[in-house]
């Protein structure tokens, strides 16, 4: 899965990058090196400007919020939980075939994080006799450090409570699509520890590579298997994944320090 991840780059380097036409310099968000759920993200989407008389779809930098609401949900309750959305389902389950369909994104990132269990460690935890296994976190990156282009949805909810002029009325969430954990090398892998993404996780949120950039934010593609094609895994190879300090773990520890790699895990009896 994929519960944190990093952002630390600006609003201008990202229109740069995404050939963005359109984004407002009142949604600046700060460097932000421990994205947790319900936080405000970073999206790249492509859709006419609200009020404009030209109609066309405009690649734009949004803010959104992380953790998807559905259009028809009566509450926000279950934003914090649907924070990913399984490729292999995603066309299909009613939270987010319509999405799918109309409404995909990408979410820029340095890379994600994600923590590791020990092997007899983990099997306890499966059977529901340790509550609390330690973890070692890891965090991933592109190997020759551009940017992660995570797949992603994104829908529109209405507050009913909440009368039509206030500022909050609205709501824009956003989900991460994952796929299964790569099972190849690693670009490069850490001095010890896992060799592989799949070693670290099952799941891993599926990074769409340039080339695919286009074809995924146009919202004339509105289904069939064009879409789906577009959700196959990126080449094996193109991660590194060290290990990180455990202050990753609390999600009100931030700053760059974050993402710096430690020489050893600080959880030596991982692997």
């Amino acid at each position: 899965m994929c519960g944190r991840y990093a952002a630390s780059r600006r609003p201008e380097d990202l229109a740069g990058i995404f050939e963005v036409e359109r984004w407002e310099p009142e949604e600046t968000l700060a460097p932000d090196y421990n994205v947790a759920p319900t936080k405000e993200v970073y999206a790249v989407l492509e859709r006419p400007v609200k009020g404009a008389d030209d109609k066309r779809p405009v690649r734009q930098l949004r803010t959104l919020k992380w953790g998807l609401v559905p259009s028809w949900s009566k509450t926000s309750e279950g934003a914090a939980r649907m924070i990913n959305a399984r490729a292999e389902t995603v066309h299909e389950k009613p939270s987010y075939r319509r999405a799918f369909a109309e409404r995909r994104c990408l979410l820029p990132a340095d890379g994600y994080f994600e923590w590791v269990t020990g092997a007899q460690e983990r099997e306890l935890e499966a059977e529901g006799r340790k509550k609390r296994p330690r973890k070692q976190p890891y965090f991933v990156t592109p190997a020759d450090g551009s940017v992660m282009a995570l797949a992603g949805l994104y829908e529109f909810w209405r507050d009913r409570t909440l009368p039509d002029d206030h500022p909050n009325a609205w709501w824009v969430t956003c989900s991460v699509i994952t796929t299964e954990a790569e099972t190849g090398p690693l670009g490069v892998a850490p001095a010890q520890g896992p060799g592989t993404l799949a070693d670290i996780h099952p799941r891993m949120p599926l990074m769409l590579t340039p080339d695919r950039w286009d074809a995924w934010l146009d919202p004339s593609r509105t289904g069939g298997d064009g879409l789906r094609d577009l959700l196959a895994p990126p080449l094996e190879g193109l991660m590194r994944a060290y290990p990180v300090a455990t202050a990753v773990s609390n999600v009100r520890n931030n700053g760059p320090e974050l993402v710096e790699e430690i020489a050893a895990p600080e959880e030596p009896t991982l692997f």
